[in-house]
């Protein structure tokens, strides 16, 4: 079983009062990591829980407030909590093409199509619905063969959900262990980076590195890569998303 988690215990609260409302039996929840990385996927984490079956989960935390080993033991019991789980990725070429919040929105629906049971409402971490569908304009109509992006369900944010919120809390788990392990599985290919330790986000050695041997093929483009602010090594290991 998970080590025992510390610090304010999340509850069902928000999953619930969005339940009320919506009349939805099956809660979606998301969260994302790796949105101001420079290199990598944006990844997205769902979980789908039965709010008439499901049962309290205090022990979920935001991602960031564990450390890597409580969240990879966490996830196997998230997986056998929820009855719909998914992450999905958009990765950096895409990002570069879309845009970031086109991007999170592509990732949030390669996400949900992986959940054994859809969402009929969800719960998005933050200000800002990047998760809903957007009306199709003339390019979409013309291209009948685009991947579909975006949910046609109601949508509520939530401001430092996973902070609060035991169904954000483990989709942000999820998110991140799955997109540690692509970083830690690109620092192989691309051992210049320091991607086993920052996991792509924009310390000092990181931008020294891209200024020294070039952007690799996992590099933002669109991003200003060699310049800019920068997250200490510390701060990078405990990254979710900025």
């Amino acid at each position: 079983m998970p080590r025992k988690a510390t610090g304010k215990p999340t509850t069902l609260d928000h999953e619930r009062a969005l339940a009320a409302d919506t009349a939805a039996t099956y809660i979606g929840a998301v969260d994302e990591v790796g949105r101001g990385s420079l290199a990598g996927p944006v990844t997205v984490g769902m979980v789908v829980i039965d709010i008439n079956q499901v049962t309290e989960f205090p022990e979920l935390r935001d991602s960031k407030l564990l450390d890597a080993n409580v969240r990879t033991e966490l996830v196997d019991s998230i997986r056998h909590w929820a009855v719909g789980y998914g992450v999905g990725h958009a990765s950096a070429p895409e990002i570069d093409e879309l845009g970031m919040t086109a991007a999170l929105r592509l990732a949030g629906t390669r996400a949900a199509a992986q959940c054994a049971v859809a969402p009929q409402a969800a719960l998005v971490d933050g200000s800002y619905d990047w998760l809903s569908a957007t009306e199709p304009d003339l390019f979409d109509l013309l291209e009948p063969a685009t991947e579909p992006s975006g949910l046609h369900i109601p949508v509520r944010t939530l401001i430092k959900g996973d902070m609060t919120c035991q169904a954000i809390a483990a989709a942000s788990i999820l998110a991140k262990v799955e997109r540690d392990g692509i970083m830690t599985g690109a620092a192989l290919r691309h051992p210049a980076y320091g991607w086993e330790v920052n996991k792509g986000y924009a310390t000092a050695s990181h931008r020294q590195a891209i200024a020294e041997h070039g952007p690799s093929p996992l590099h933002r483009l669109s991003w200003r890569l060699t310049s800019g602010s920068e997250k200490t090594e510390s701060e990078a290991r405990g990254s979710e998303g900025d």
